[in-house]
């Protein structure tokens, strides 16, 4: 994904904190339902309102983009004003799973969801917060086995950050943030973090994040996360969704391309 971020600034302080009440919530760039998708946010996630235009919110993520959300995704957090102390505590994070609310409605919540008081599990899985460094360390193999897992056979969706549907920088950012690493919604803001893993996608180890441009200005515009051996998976618009693609297979043309787009790689653990 490689749309300008959007980043707070002093005209719009914090009005309120809100919380997602749908299973996923949709960003969208302008307070219309017709506009392009950006970004989502999801179940249980804390957003702070920065504006309000009718039945719309300008929100931002924890990652810091912003987004136009509408209002019957949402409702006022218990602090009505932003405090920054929201923590997971006690909280439990879906897997994947279908849950059951305390009204007795049962809801499909997607991988990074929280699940509300008084849920309770139907199938899939769900995990205590506190569990989730336990189960999802901060080793980049691990990352790399989750993007590789986890979003395996999901389809490409522009602004899409669950296996539900997913954009290239959404399975990156996702994969990271279950192991704890908070990385910037687009693929050129990714590119800013860690350090250089050089040049040799034959040196690359599990983990590592390839980004690849189809500018002229070399602007980012794509990425993937290296599985080693020369692998890498991602979610790109020209395989229709998740892929892994062996970079060294100079016999399929979309490899090649890949290649000749390549730009960097970087370490983020």
């Amino acid at each position: 994904m490689s749309a300008e971020a959007r980043v707070a600034d002093a005209e719009f302080p914090v009005l309120y904190e809100a919380v997602v009440c749908s299973p996923i919530a949709p960003m969208h760039g302008e307070p219309r339902i017709a506009t392009q998708m950006i970004s989502q946010q999801l179940a249980g996630h804390h957003v702070d309102v920065l504006d309000e235009e009718g039945d719309w919110l300008r929100a931002r993520g924890a990652d810091g983009y912003e987004g136009w959300m509408h209002k019957g995704f949402v409702a006022p957090a218990e602090r009505a004003m932003h405090d920054g102390s929201h923590t997971l505590d006690g909280e439990r994070v879906s897997l994947g799973c279908v849950a059951r609310t305390a009204a007795g409605v049962s809801r499909a919540l997607p991988l990074g969801a929280l699940l509300s008081p008084g849920e309770v599990v139907e199938s899939g899985e769900a995990i205590e917060a506190a569990s989730v460094a336990v189960r999802f360390p901060r080793d980049p193999a691990a990352v790399a086995r989750t993007a590789l897992e986890r979003f395996m056979g999901t389809s490409y969706l522009w602004g899409g950050v669950t296996p539900w549907g997913a954009d290239c920088s959404g399975l990156v950012q996702s994969s990271f943030g279950l192991h704890g690493v908070q990385l910037p919604r687009d693929a050129w803001q990714q590119a800013e973090r860690g350090r250089d893993a050089g040049g040799d996608v034959g040196e690359l180890v599990a983990g590592d994040v390839l980004f690849f441009t189809d500018r002229d200005d070399r602007r980012i515009t794509h990425v993937g996360i290296a599985l080693g051996d020369r692998r890498m998976v991602h979610l790109a618009l020209g395989r229709g969704g998740y892929a892994v693609e062996l970079l060294s297979d100079r016999r399929d043309p979309y490899v090649q391309r890949l290649r000749e787009r390549f730009v960097c790689a970087r370490r983020l653990l």
